[in-house]
């Protein structure tokens, strides 16, 4: 492991050259091929197996699973991502190579036979892709590349033209927390057609990623509840009472506002019945077309026709992965399932985290995305909070501290992740100096999470990152305090989502997380103490994969709806119970109480600074 990890290149792509077969001891995103694989006591003959490719921010990774939802195989491969400024570009071409890498080198691993995947499913991030008529890529970049076609979901260009559409107060935003984010597409989709006419005028599809994965696989373009819904502003409860899971079938996109479209300036988007950003749209876990299609089954290794289910954006698998995984001496009596289900909130911790639950009725909450009706549990509303830098800012105030290339060496020749051996400098500190619990160590250092600005549930793209009781200290004891106190503040930001969704409606009281960051013990310890509620790990290691393999059994009609395959599939792991020491929920009481004094103190600067230029 070197000392620091290589970060974006301001013009050339991180492209990896060679696979490798070593697991990533990065604690949330491998950067490199890593593989997994559990032995099954089934005879090949006899199973059935699931397939599932997630494609992240720095990886496409693919997961094979039984019937069990157990974990057959898994590999990772990287792919490029490029970084200007506010611009995060990608490449469909080489994610699509990295999908059959990735996808070809789990079979192997697993042992699983090419006839024995029965159905499959894609997840991806919320990042926009273009495509001409051909299917092949437009540029959305400055550079002129035609490589570079996706906008990644972090990607800020575009927030002028967030504050432009949101002004128009239009209905539609009701429904995504009264404004929308940069991260959506929308004002991604201005923002090309006002910098780059050219490109925009090429664009035969404008499609999220993972309905293009979809797309690609099938030759069906039929979108995703789940995508459009979300990201794009479609009103997905106009099928309210038309059409129900069981009955699923591709279904006329009856749900676009087009006066909003035109109001924006977008109105050459609503011709051909919305022909370039979708005259169709299906539940997650329809099955799409014919299936695999012929040219895409011998990239990806694999048997054409094999059902493919209508995709899922990679937070939201991951909720249909772990939602149902609750240990069996908490589930509720059958009658209650529904009311069981709505009070958990689910966490897909990586990069960023995203903060999802569901309810029986719409839920307006100021500043959270949503209500989102059937974008994640179908004929169920979402509420979707948020956390736009997560993992990304703890590599960030690790990776920018000048003690950090001693202590990854040191990590690495004990054969551990530079995390782990943060944590084991935090428990030696605590018994050093005598204190009586581990968080109170941060008592003199406070930290405003919102370095990529606050998605939940302040909604301000604007806001900036703060760290409170620096010195001229540049030990590695100091950088484990920078690392405590960043830890805390991502959870007290969690904390804050929780407690203002509870406050407008829901009913949380249960917390299940998932993502690379829960495999730091620390990380999740104090999100239990913090929140001041049980979280619930998943069985699997892998529920982003699971949810998109979930996909598939509904697609392959192993389930006659997505919530039954998630209750067959979704298992418990470990439980985090909050600390019943008192002292520890006062002070985190009192540092809680300071985290959000941060903002409104920034707010007056803000004020300040902008009345002194005026």
């Amino acid at each position: 492991m070197s000392g620091k990890r290589r970060g974006w290149s301001d013009s050339a792509p991180l492209l990896a050259q060679q696979h490798s077969l070593q697991k990533s001891q990065h604690p949330y995103q491998p950067r490199s091929v890593s593989l997994e694989m559990t032995t099954s006591a089934v005879p090949a003959t006899a199973r059935s197996v699931f397939l599932g490719i997630d494609v992240g921010t720095g990886s496409a990774r693919a997961g094979l699973f039984d019937e069990n939802g157990k974990l057959l195989g898994s590999s990772s491969s990287p792919i490029q991502i490029w970084k200007d400024g506010d611009c995060v570009e990608q490449s469909s071409t080489d994610i699509w190579h990295a999908i059959s890498a990735a996808v070809k080198a789990a079979c192997s691993l697993a042992e699983v036979s090419k006839e024995e995947v029965k159905g499959m499913g894609f997840a991806a991030t919320c990042s926009l892709v273009a495509v001409d008529a051909e299917g092949s890529p437009v540029t959305v970049s400055w550079s002129g590349d035609s490589r570079r076609n996706i906008i990644v979901w972090m990607d800020h260009r575009a927030v002028e033209q967030a504050e432009r559409i949101n002004s128009r107060n239009s209905t539609v935003l009701q429904y995504c927390g009264g404004a929308l984010s940069p991260e959506m597409q929308p004002p991604k989709l201005l923002w090309v057609k006002e910098n780059l006419p050219d490109s925009w005028s090429m664009v035969f599809r404008w499609m999220d990623l993972s309905d293009w994965l979809s797309y690609r696989a099938t030759g069906d373009d039929t979108r995703s509840l789940c995508t459009t819904v979300c990201k794009w502003t479609y009103l997905g409860h106009a099928h309210m009472h038309q059409n129900n899971e069981k009955d699923s079938r591709d279904m006329e996109a009856c749900g676009w506002d087009d006066d909003f479209w035109e109001e924006i300036g977008l109105s050459d988007l609503v011709d051909g019945h919305h022909a370039k950003i979708g005259r169709s749209v299906a539940f997650p876990g329809h099955p799409l077309g014919s299936g695999l299609t012929s040219t895409a089954a011998k990239e990806l290794g694999l048997v054409a026709g094999i059902p493919v289910g209508t995709s899922l954006i990679d937070a939201h698998a991951g909720g249909v992965g772990v939602m149902e995984s609750v240990p069996l001496s908490d589930s509720e009596p059958k009658e209650s399932d529904k009311e069981a289900l709505c009070r958990r909130m689910v966490l897909v911790c990586g990069t960023s985290t995203c903060h999802m639950a569901i309810s029986q009725n719409k839920l307006f909450i100021p500043g959270v995305w949503g209500p989102y009706w059937s974008a994640m549990v179908p004929e169920h509303w979402l509420t979707e909070g948020g956390q736009s830098a997560t993992g990304a800012l703890l590599d960030y105030i690790v990776e920018n501290h000048v003690a950090s290339p001693h202590l990854a060496n040191r990590a690495a020749s004990q054969r551990i992740s530079l995390f782990e051996l943060l944590n084991k400098i935090l428990e030696t500190m605590m018994l050093d100096l005598k204190r009586p619990f581990l968080a109170s160590l941060t008592e003199d250092m406070h930290v405003l999470p919102d370095f990529h600005g606050n998605r939940s549930p302040i909604a301000d793209p604007k806001a900036k990152g703060m760290l409170c009781g620096l010195t001229l200290d540049t030990s590695e004891k100091q950088l484990a305090l920078q690392y405590l106190a960043t830890v805390q503040g991502i959870a007290y930001g969690t904390r804050h989502i929780v407690e203002h969704c509870n406050a407008h409606g829901h009913e949380i009281d249960t917390i299940l997380a998932c993502g690379g960051l829960v495999k730091n013990a620390l990380f999740i310890q104090e999100h239990a103490d913090i929140i001041g509620c049980p979280i619930i790990l998943p069985r699997e290691s892998e529920p982003v994969l699971l949810g998109a393999a979930i996909l598939g059994a509904v697609a392959v009609r192993k389930y006659c709806s997505l919530h039954e395959a998630m209750k067959a599939l979704n298992a418990a792991g470990q439980v985090i119970h909050p600390s019943k020491d008192p002292r520890v929920k006062k002070y985190h009481d009192a540092k809680y109480r300071i985290f959000r004094e941060l903002y409104e103190q920034q707010l007056s600067h803000r004020s300040l600074m902008a009345e002194a230029l005026a």
